[in-house]
């Protein structure tokens, strides 16, 4: 294993640029919040040294103690040598200005959906407080389930998921939120759980991985639960049971909002009859889906 000499590294720019040549050396990939060696590196030295994460240039010339050095070191190379994704290396992850308690009991949260709410569905939601009720699939860590909490104040939050371990997971943060009151966390495949239910907005990122792309996925991916990655062969199997189910579950004028990653061509083809509305997220317009009740019933669904 390498080893550093810390004689030689003596401020936060040291620590910096030998973590990004480190990370660029071992063909690291990133893929879970930070998107290259330097995000990651400006991450995990700041994080280790509990300085500011958006605050990195008054610090850079900072001469550090040598208990310092030693622990960021050790972030640096667990990194390296373990090939976890930074966020189980922390225990955290961010959306946006929201920090989430993460483990490899859950996928590292990392979805398109938490930019577009609420103002992205406004044309369909013209006020927050329109939503008395929402419902989160595949809620994961409960990270989204606690974004429809802290945008639509008026709303209750259904979050439910297959794994009691992510729920586990997911009760950490809604305590963290202080939200107890307001999201209620159900084991469930689907919507098996909440059966005569109605919402006015549902959400999911399930898996959606191809299965061709899931045995090509870098180590890192190989981190997180296998559950929380594929589903079937073209990714799509868990959307399929969503988008022909979910009107059952939708008050009128309701909404559906769905993550597939980059399966929109594969998607849309096999239903011709309906006429998605692709949202636009910072990495474009075709990751995340939008229908609306009415559509689904139209379409036969």
């Amino acid at each position: 294993m390498f080893t550093a000499a810390p004689q030689h590294l003596f401020t936060v720019r040291d620590l910096l640029r030998f973590a990004v040549s480190r990370f660029s050396e071992a063909k690291l990939f990133f893929g879970h919040g930070n998107g290259s060696a330097w995000d990651e590196a400006a991450y995990l030295v700041l994080h280790s040294l509990h300085l500011p994460l958006q605050q990195l240039e008054p610090f850079l010339d900072a001469r550090l103690l040598p208990e310092e050095i030693a622990r960021t070191l050790a972030l640096i190379e667990a990194r390296v040598t373990t090939r976890k994704p930074a966020a189980y290396l922390t225990q955290e992850a961010w959306l946006g200005p929201y920090r989430f308690y993460v483990d490899e009991r859950v996928i590292v949260p990392r979805s398109f959906i938490a930019e577009l709410l609420p103002t992205a569905l406004e044309p369909w939601i013209e006020y927050p407080e329109l939503v008395h009720r929402a419902l989160d699939l595949c809620t994961g860590s409960g990270c989204l389930a606690i974004l429809l909490a802290e945008h639509y104040p008026d709303a209750e939050v259904d979050a439910v998921d297959l794994s009691e371990d992510a729920l586990a997971v997911a009760a950490i943060n809604v305590r963290d939120y202080g939200l107890e009151q307001r999201v209620r966390l159900l084991p469930s495949d689907l919507f098996g759980a909440v059966e005569g239910e109605s919402y006015d907005l549902i959400i999911s990122n399930p898996p959606y991985v191809d299965a061709p792309s899931v045995a090509a996925l870098p180590q890192e991916y190989l981190h997180e639960p296998e559950l929380a990655l594929g589903s079937g062969e073209d990714g799509l199997d868990i959307t399929r049971i969503i988008i022909e189910t979910a009107s059952q579950y939708l008050n009128p004028h309701g909404v559906l909002v769905v993550e597939i990653g980059h399966n929109r061509a594969v998607l849309e083809p096999q239903y011709p009859e309906l006429e998605f509305t692709w949202l636009d997220t910072s990495s474009g317009d075709g990751f995340v889906f939008l229908l609306t009740r009415e559509q689904l019933l139209e379409a036969g669904f």
